[in-house]
């Protein structure tokens, strides 16, 4: 009885083993992921009515499926969203958050990330003359704007001179060129994607840069370089310093857009092998410059991100929501092709 006991003990835990995949007893099957997104943050929650970084992609490919939550993710939203091979994850805003959820997630035993596509997405700054808010970008190279050395102007001996200066010691880290097959590939794709502005938001610009062609054109997607601060600037000094760190590095395209976490997240891709398969996906939703009589302190004394996305400051104007949808579009466009085996 006892012997007979033990062998049905023994086939129960093998059958177990089996029907779970695991090629030892009790190991669990990976959740296979086809796609990572990351968002960095959503005004209100993911169910509010609010319109912020996340909420397109999680009602379209995760809403509805498993969640999990994730060791060591961000503090406020530790929670990977899942569904038919699709991950969404916010990673919370800013370089440390950004690379310790990243890490994070993809440390996570309990997924499968080998055949994984990442998407880092959300919102950003844009650059004079090259851009306007609610065009989409495709990153091709991702620039830190921190590492190295910057001086207050009033410290220099030549007051006009640039601010920042360059340390090769930090390379390493300040540059990710992200991959170029990849990158053209997802442009090629989406190059023609029909993206759009609104009436407010062109007579904004018009107002704002005294009726330059450039900046009352269709928003369209493009190509270029994206820069990462931790902290949130803005004017034309910062940008030129921008435009110089591109040209440092020599970066394939010009710069574009300025974020808070793309240089973290393509650092921690960087070190763990898997830049071939890593795009970022921003879009523009105010410039970074100031603009309409704003100052930093009518700005930013009381600002908040609920102005941005509200449309009620002086950054914006109604551009918030559109700009998303647009970026989404174009993100819907390279995952759906990445999901029929197309991409």
């Amino acid at each position: 009885m006892k012997k007979t006991l033990l062998l049905f003990l023994i086939l129960a835990v093998c059958t177990l083993a089996f029907a779970q995949g695991g090629s030892e007893v009790g190991v669990l099957k990976k959740i296979p992921i086809k796609v990572l997104i990351l968002p960095k943050w959503e005004e209100g929650g993911l169910e509010s009515s609010l319109t912020g970084e996340a909420r397109f992609y999680y009602n379209q490919y995760v809403k509805g499926g498993e969640t999990y939550k994730i060791d060591f993710g961000d503090a406020e939203e530790s929670t990977l969203y899942v569904k038919d091979g699709v991950a969404l994850y916010l990673t919370g805003v800013g370089k440390v958050n950004a690379a310790i959820s990243t890490f994070a997630v993809l440390s996570d035993e309990r997924f499968d990330f080998s055949n994984a596509y990442i998407i880092s997405t959300g919102c950003a700054g844009s650059a004079t003359e090259q851009t306007v808010m609610g065009d989409v970008f495709i990153v091709t190279a991702s620039a830190d704007y921190d590492l190295g050395h910057h001086a207050d102007y009033r410290d220099l001996e030549n007051k006009e001179g640039p601010t920042w200066f360059h340390d090769s010691a930090y390379d390493g880290s300040s540059i990710v060129y992200l991959s170029t097959p990849l990158t053209d590939r997802a442009y090629e794709l989406t190059k023609n994607v029909a993206i759009k502005t609104t009436e407010k938001t062109r007579s904004f610009m018009a107002a704002a840069f005294d009726g330059a062609a450039w900046a009352i054109r269709d928003p369209k997607v493009q190509k270029g370089t994206m820069v990462t601060s931790d902290n949130y600037w803005k004017g034309y000094y910062n940008e030129s310093t921008a435009r110089q760190i591109v040209q440092t590095y020599n970066c394939p395209d010009p710069y574009v857009a300025d974020d808070m976490e793309d240089i973290a997240i393509s650092v921690t891709l960087k070190r763990l092998g898997l830049l071939d398969r890593y795009l970022i996906l921003r879009v523009s939703v105010n410039m970074d410059v100031f603009m309409m009589g704003a100052t930093p302190e009518s700005l930013w004394t009381t600002g908040s991100a609920t102005d941005l996305v509200s449309g009620e400051g002086v950054e914006s104007a109604d551009i918030f929501p559109v700009s998303m949808e647009n970026n989404f579009k174009v993100g819907k466009v390279i995952i759906d092709a990445i999901l029929d085996g197309t991409f």
